[in-house]
């Protein structure tokens, strides 16, 4: 029997995070494509195998879970070099867009070529997955959890590296055992009460009512936790994110000041980095945008904060409210000065940012794990006396 190996993906509008067989194993991919042809020109005085591999993802797809099959792509930083480069757009559904399974299947593809858990015959990798990913709550709710699942558990799926540093000329077959898929709400709860070693943390948290805003690129999601669960009827999903403001910052830069960003990754460097916040290059000379990204950034913090206000009143027995999601860590500060100026509610922001944008992909991985243990004990025990033996 072949070995499935575990892994956990975050499919985020700015970038695709996942966990791979081991919690420390990470693969962190901007979530950008570009269409492309089979041979491009490689540039650079390096010989190809010497670049970056993640900075020159070239492969072709053969899935038929995908609507437009076995076309070829720049994937990540290396489609962000490109004039056809392709983001989520506001109003699309995660489950029903190419570019998510285009991301989740490209990622598995360069861990399985790493991993020593997968043979390879002729230059082609047959690879196993238990996959733990997770759905914006709004779509969960409608359902469409049911045929993203049926989509990835019913076919084999073949990634096959082109002009791809290491990898070129080799192809991955990808099957799953199991898929599961979880609300990301309840996902960013686990994780608030779990540790790494699945063991509970936060133990006071366990029986509170807390609320959740999970703030992303497309949607905002507002998780009602009551009893140890997410209340499906209290839960709601906005059409709103992140990637419309970061769109509008893009704009007004290259309008006021003539600089092109190649992608939204650009301007979320640009507002969250350590040194030099809020500047970019403008001819050779460090320019202040402050101007630009403090507008359109507080007129979206009052949006979410009046969802937060809604949601809460609706459910006025909850005791706090942990924003998590990468779009909470860019509104961080505006959100936190739009509650001490009026409700004062009890709010709660990771400080860390790093653990706020990769709290879904540990979630993640901390749930398909426990499945696993619950549904092979055995082959875990196994496992684990292997462990102690080495």
């Amino acid at each position: 029997m072949t070995k499935s190996r575990i892994a956990a993906v975050d499919v985020g509008n700015d970038a695709l995070k996942g966990n791979y067989g081991k919690l420390e194993n990470e693969l962190y991919i901007p979530n950008v494509i570009a269409p492309d042809l089979e041979e491009r020109p490689v540039i650079g005085i390096e010989e190809l195998d010497d670049k970056e591999i993640l900075e020159n993802i070239h492969i072709r797809i053969h899935s038929p879970a995908l609507s437009e099959n076995n076309l070829i792509y720049r994937v990540g930083s290396l489609a962000t070099k490109t004039t056809n480069s392709q983001e989520l757009d506001q109003g699309s559904s995660k489950s029903e867009e190419d570019q998510t399974l285009i991301m989740l299947l490209t990622s598995l593809a360069l861990d399985a070529v790493s991993a020593s858990d997968f043979e390879e015959k002729n230059g082609v990798i047959d690879a196993n997955y238990t996959l733990g990913t997770g759905l914006p709550l709004r779509e969960v709710k409608e359902g469409k959890d049911v045929a993203y699942r049926s989509h990835l558990l019913s076919s084999v799926h073949q990634i096959e590296f082109l002009v791809t540093p290491k990898y070129q000329g080799k192809k991955v077959n990808i099957k799953f055992d199991e898929v599961k898929v979880y609300p990301e709400g309840f996902a960013a709860y686990v994780n608030l009460i779990m540790d790494n070693d699945l063991k509970v943390i936060n133990k006071d948290l366990i029986d509170k009512q807390i609320l959740i805003q999970d703030i992303g690129g497309l949607s905002t999601d507002i998780a009602v936790i009551r009893n140890r669960n997410v209340d499906d009827d209290k839960a709601q999903g906005f059409n709103l994110g992140v990637s419309e403001s970061l769109e509008q910052i893009r704009e007004e830069i290259r309008t006021k000041h003539g600089v092109e960003l190649d992608s939204r990754r650009d301007v979320v460097d640009i507002i969250t980095r350590k040194n030099d916040r809020n500047h970019i290059m403008v001819k050779g000379s460090r320019t202040n945008v402050h101007d630009i990204t403090d507008h359109i950034l507080l007129e979206l913090a009052k949006k979410e904060y009046r969802y937060l206000r809604n949601v809460w009143a609706k459910n006025s027995q909850s005791e706090i409210c942990y924003f998590v999601g990468g779009g909470s860590a860019v509104l961080k500060d505006y959100i936190k000065a739009l509650n001490n100026k009026l409700d004062g509610y009890n709010i709660e922001f990771f400080e860390d940012e790093n653990e706020s944008i990769w709290m879904m992909a540990n979630a993640y991985y901390k749930l398909i794990t426990d499945f696993v243990q619950k549904s092979s004990p055995q082959v875990v025990e196994k496992e684990k006396k292997t462990t102690k033996s080495k």
